[in-house]
């Protein structure tokens, strides 16, 4: 089952260090998950002068509380990054399935 993660960091004072302190932890962690096949497609949000405010992921679990169990190994949502998190079930368009590897 697919979904989409869709992740607004917080907006404090401490928020863009806590990212940066975050990031090479974080994308170690996702990048497991991709050669595990868990996450499809993901990426940094940004705003209009290309400073990062969020993330947003397309991953793949068997159901919504095995997705959960992950994400709560992220280094974003132990370090306090992500403020605002939005999952919603997602399916990738079929000419793209092939190349994520999914159905």
């Amino acid at each position: 089952m697919q979904f989409l993660l869709i992740a607004y960091d917080a907006t404090d004072e401490g928020a863009l260090a806590r990212r940066m302190a975050a990031r090479e932890a974080h994308l170690a962690y996702a990048e497991g998950q991709k050669t595990r096949g868990e996450l499809l497609y993901g990426g940094a949000i940004l705003d209009s002068e290309g400073k990062m405010i969020g993330s947003c992921g397309v991953y793949d679990f068997p159901d919504r509380e095995s997705l959960s169990e992950a994400m709560a190994k992220d280094p974003y949502i132990t370090g306090k990054v992500w403020n605002t998190i939005t999952v919603q079930q997602y399916r990738v368009a079929p000419f793209f399935a092939a190349k994520a590897g999914a159905a």
